[in-house]
Order: C-alpha cells, then structure tokens, then sequence
C-alpha cells in the first residue's frame, strides 16, 4: 500500500497493527537507525522515563494532572490503550488528532520498509508507534515535558533510545518472565537499565532482592537514586468508598490530608511516588508547581480500567490487575472497602501469565469467580483457565463461560442488591469490556 493510498487514519492504524505479527523484538538498534536516519529528533524532548512492572499509568497520571494544573503542557505515552489507539500519544490527557497520527506514519512508513531491506529487520509495532510518538512530540506538538512510560522491561524496550531528565521505576513483579528472566533479580536488571549516567532516580521498589540491583545500577551509572522508606514516606490517614487521605513527608517537604479519589493502598503508594518525581523535578530543574496544583491535581485523577466503576446497581468496576502484583493489588483494595459483601469476579487472562499466581491472589475473598475469554489471538481459553485452578479454595463458587457477554449479562441478572461484580485480568479483556458497556 502506498502512502497515498491511505485515505483514512484507519487504514493508517491497520497498518501498524499489521507489524504484531512479528511479535516482540528486544533491542534498541532498529530504533536507533531510525532515530539516526531522522535527524535525532528525541534530542529536543525533556522526557520523564517510567518503569516498573505495575503502577506505570497511574503515576504517569498523578504527574501529569499536577503539572497540568501547574499550567504545564505535558504529554503522556501509554500501553496498552484502552479505548482507541490514539489513546497512546497524548498532550494534556488529549489523544494524538487523527490527521496527525496519519501523517506521521505516513513519514515512518518507507523508514520501516528500508530497515526491513537491511540486516536489522523490520520494527515491531511498538517500535512504530514508539517512533510515531517522538516525531509527534519533537515536530507537531512541543510540550513542555513528556511522561514516557516503558512498554516492556527496560534495558532492551524500544523507549529506552531517550536520555530522560528523570527515571522513575514503580516496582519490581513477576511478569513477562518469558523475556525478562523467572528471578526478581534478573527483572529488576532490565527494569535498571532506564537508569542514565547522572540523571536522578526515584524508585518504590521495597523487595529486597530488586532493591539492591536498582541500588547497584544507580551506583554505577553516578544517579542519585530517592528510594521509599528512605529517601520519603507516606502513610494512609483515612478511606471512605469515594475518598482516600493520606501524608507525605520527604528530605525536600510535608503534605498532611492529601486526598485521592482512586482507590486501594496501591494508589498511596502511586500517587507519592509521583510526589517524589515532582519534588525532585523541582529542585533538580526548578519547574515551578505549588501545594494547590498538587492537591487539586491528584484529586482529580482518574485513569480508565484501573477500579474503574462503570456501573451502580450492582455496583461494577472494571480494573486491569494483568500479573499476580496487580491481583493483589485488587485483593487489597477488596478487603479494605467490601470484605462484608459478596463479590463475583469476571476473569480472562492471556496465555503466558501466572494464572494460578493470579487467581491465588483472590482466595478467601471471592463467592463466585466466572472465567471467561474474548477475541484476541493469545489469549487462555476456559479449559486452559479451568486447569489452573484446581488448587483454589472449594469453597469459591467456579463457573466457565466462553461468551463474556453472556456471563456478564447472567451475574448482573443474579446480583444481590449489596453484591460488588470485578470484572478483571487482561487489559486488552478490559479494553473489549469497556468499549461494549459505553457503547451498550
């Protein structure tokens, strides 16, 4: 096809879907020809390098409804998106115009048909939509700074061709062990390798076998490295079910009664590592934000699938918990606002997840747990869902619903009146959810 022959961004997104197929490709030279072949546009971007197996989106939003409300222009680059690919490259919470994401890949276009010509090998489509990204932001869009979230790992993740002003790693989990390693230890290397020589690092990872690989790659690279329960401390004050409150204090200042309109321990633990960034982000490079910006700002954030309500009677919530750590994030979040009511979980995963890990993680807290599946080429069929759960507590309720829908549309159907229904696991499960609930 060629680039004239695009008449729509559809066709444009199809395009760059069409590269999936090559699956994922770790290492940064295919990246760094073009980058080269382009002039180095990342150079005249300040961005802001986020790592870490969960957590990632939400601290990118905290950061960036601070800085928002501190009157900043500041862009976001995600994965997986949940409602429409534009959803990925952002200014100010707004998606990449279609006409710009049209011409844009226009431009890559005959660059990832030369790379393909050359020993390299074609990109990846995240490598594509990584270099869609930087030429938005470094020609079309010139925000004052770009949040930059790591795809995979780190080391080896096509976003790890930029020299950032600030590296942030949220925590160190089991997932994608297939490519980054089994051992926490060989997970948090690849998470290190965001780490540049002399720029600051702040970090939440608290496990003690990830901790001192962080600690040692900062060491080594001369990053002043601000680490959780050392460097700053939070503590959660008080919850209701539409409000979190919670204390900050770290080396640089105090914040008492911070409120947080997302829920779960985890959020605490998100929203100060994002507190931390942006104290840093201040004394390192003086951007000027204030206590107003910063409470206003993380009390507006929301983020889509992560404990997203979508529904009130029964009372229904969508969230993305994709590997153990986000599972029990969840169960956290169970225990603390629902553990006296009764509670249906709707699950799909992909394949290659730790799905005994996963389903583990909601033992003794769950009544009925339906699995299911969706339309996606990895994902874990029923039967393949069914088999890891023989271990899990008898007393669970289990059902195996192919059709989703079906399932979904039977719990709301059965639900008690005080009865909470998650619907959880694969964020691309989230994506197909979400998108046929606000359609339907």
């Amino acid at each position: 096809m060629n680039q004239t022959e695009w008449k729509s961004v559809d066709e444009a997104i199809e395009w760059i879907h069409s590269f999936l197929t090559l699956g994922i490709k770790p290492g940064l030279k295919r990246m760094e020809w073009m980058l080269e072949r382009c002039g180095h546009p990342e150079r005249r971007v300040k961005f802001i390098h986020v790592g870490g197996t969960n957590g990632k989106g939400s601290t990118v939003s905290y950061m960036r409804h601070v800085l928002q409300e501190a009157g900043y222009e500041v862009g976001s680059f995600t994965s997986p998106y949940i409602e429409r690919f534009q959803n990925r490259i952002q200014i100010n919470g707004q998606d990449i115009a279609d006409h710009d994401l049209l011409s844009l890949a226009q431009k890559v276009k005959p660059l990832a048909e030369e790379l393909a010509e050359t020993e390299l090998g074609a990109p990846t489509e995240f490598e594509i939509v990584t270099m869609i990204a930087i030429l938005y932001y470094a020609t079309v869009a010139y925000p004052d700074y770009v949040l930059w979230e790591v795809g995979l790992g780190g080391r080896l993740d096509s976003t790890n061709v930029v020299v950032p002003i600030l590296s942030i790693i949220t925590n160190v989990g089991f997932d994608h062990i297939h490519i980054l390693g089994d051992r926490i230890e060989e997970i948090a290397f690849e998470k290190a390798g965001i780490i540049k020589a002399g720029i600051p690092v702040v970090t939440g990872v608290t496990d003690d076998q990830a901790l001192p690989v962080i600690a040692e790659k900062a060491k080594e690279m001369k990053a002043t490295l601000y680490t959780l329960n050392s460097g700053f401390h939070y503590q959660l004050e008080s919850f209701t079910e539409e409000l979190q409150t919670f204390s900050f204090q770290s080396m640089f200042q105090q914040y008492d009664h911070l409120l947080l309109s997302m829920k779960g321990p985890h959020q605490v633990h998100n929203a100060s590592l994002a507190i931390m960034a942006l104290e840093v982000l201040k004394q390192y490079y003086a951007i000027i934000w204030d206590e107003e910006h910063l409470r206003a700002g993380l009390q507006k954030t929301e983020w889509m699938g992560r404990l997203e309500k979508i529904n009130e009677q029964p009372l229904t919530y969508l969230d993305g918990a994709h590997n153990p750590e986000g599972m029990e994030a969840l169960s956290q979040t169970i225990q603390m606002y629902y553990s006296d009511r009764p509670i249906t979980v709707i699950f799909s995963a992909m394949k290659d997840k730790e799905m005994k890990g996963m389903l583990k993680k909601i033992e003794g807290l769950v009544d009925r747990l339906i699995l299911t599946q969706f339309s996606f080429p990895r994902v874990a069929s029923v039967a393949e869902l069914m088999q890891q759960i023989e271990t899990i507590d008898a007393t669970i309720e289990i059902q195996g619903e192919e059709d989703w829908k079906k399932a979904y549309q039977k719990v709301v159907q059965e639900a008690t009146p005080n009865e909470v229904i998650f619907i959880t696991g694969s964020l691309y499960f989230i994506s197909e959810v979400r998108q046929y609930l606000k359609n339907n």
